[in-house]
């Protein structure tokens, strides 16, 4: 009877150290304090934990300095939850489009945000899941590596701001990710009407001013404006019955480059895929890209290469970056290849 008590107790003491270890790891999402973010100036709302800090600051980008805010709740094991918001390149139709803005400001936060997590030496990789709308606004999900952390990033870019709400963690918590990533809200988008200009009798009505050189010279002022697009697209259709050789000019193709691999300034390798590496898939990837006047890639098709290596050469080069072409004194749009090598 002695030795059937001894052994009913051992049970019991296993039983309580089992339940004093499992206890640690329901707390961690359960015991977080969630509150509803919402600063003054910004456009978004979103639930946080209450220890949450912000910060401000500027970040050089190429010519441009950029205006940074980050809102962060961090622990030294994780989870990191964060909305990095930044500003400083405008919405101009007439010099670039919305693609081209999303793409750099990607490229800026990917610079800027690692450092305020894992400090200066730390590297962020981006991979690109899909393309994302909310609210009419044009965005990205990417799945994020930085040090010992995984994680997702939300992008958005409206008319004012680019948003990323960034979830990061040392393990997998997808309940956790779910609970902050969805909670993030941006108002509707608000498109503009076009603006409605007086028609004048043809006898009244102004005769075109002529093309000055001046006219065939880039906008030094672009970035300072935000020009209606429809205003834009009126003005560009009457330059072009003023000015042949502008209109042409407009019309122009990319011009070929080749193979850029050497002339990118910045070039991410690809990601093996899990299924290709039980694949054991091997060789060239070769993806044409066109890339635009600031040098960011805006268009990636694989046209080689082992069907599963495809898409994460795509990825890859989507994110490379590379100087503005000129020509003739003005930044051109370039086509060309990028080869990608994969060995067992």
């Amino acid at each position: 009877m002695l030795r059937l008590h001894s052994v009913v107790f051992a049970i019991a003491i296993l039983l309580l150290a089992g339940t004093q270890l499992y206890a640690p790891a329901q707390e961690v999402s359960g015991s977080i304090d969630w509150r509803t973010l919402r600063p003054e100036g910004e456009e978004f709302s979103i639930d946080i934990p209450k220890d949450s800090t912000a910060e401000m600051g500027e970040q050089q980008y190429h010519k441009m300095v950029l205006r940074t805010r980050l809102y962060i709740s961090k622990t030294k094991a994780g989870p990191i939850f964060a909305v990095a918001s930044i500003s400083g390149i405008r919405s101009n139709p007439e010099a670039y489009s919305e693609f081209q803005r999303l793409n750099s400001y990607v490229d800026a936060f990917k610079d800027w945000f690692p450092e305020k997590v894992r400090g200066k030496e730390a590297k962020l990789k981006l991979t690109l899941v899909g393309e994302k709308i909310l609210n009419g606004h044009s965005g990205r999900e990417y799945n994020l590596t930085l040090a010992d952390l995984t994680g997702t990033a939300h992008v958005y870019a409206t008319k004012k701001r680019f948003y990323a709400a960034v979830s990061l963690n040392t393990k997998k918590d997808e309940d956790l990710q779910d609970r902050f990533l969805s909670s993030f809200v941006i108002p509707e988008k608000v498109i503009e009407p076009p603006v409605a200009v007086a028609q004048q009798p043809a006898s009244e009505a102004p005769k075109p001013a002529p093309a000055t050189p001046d006219s065939k010279k880039p906008s030094t002022e672009a970035e300072k404006s935000e020009p209606n697009a429809e205003q834009a697209a009126t003005e560009s259709k009457a330059a072009e019955t003023v000015d042949d050789k502008n209109a042409q000019s407009g019309q122009k193709k990319p011009i070929s480059g080749g193979v850029l691999n050497g002339r990118a300034l910045y070039l991410p390798k690809p990601d093996y895929p899990p299924e290709a590496h039980n694949a054991k898939a091997s060789g060239s990837v070769v993806v044409q890209i066109t890339i635009d006047e600031l040098g960011a890639v805006i268009a990636a098709k694989a046209v080689s290469g082992h069907p599963l290596l495809q898409q994460a050469c795509v990825n890859a080069a989507l994110q490379a970056r590379f100087s503005p072409t000129m020509l003739m004194g003005e930044p051109v749009k370039v086509s060309g290849v990028l080869t990608y090598n994969f060995a067992r």
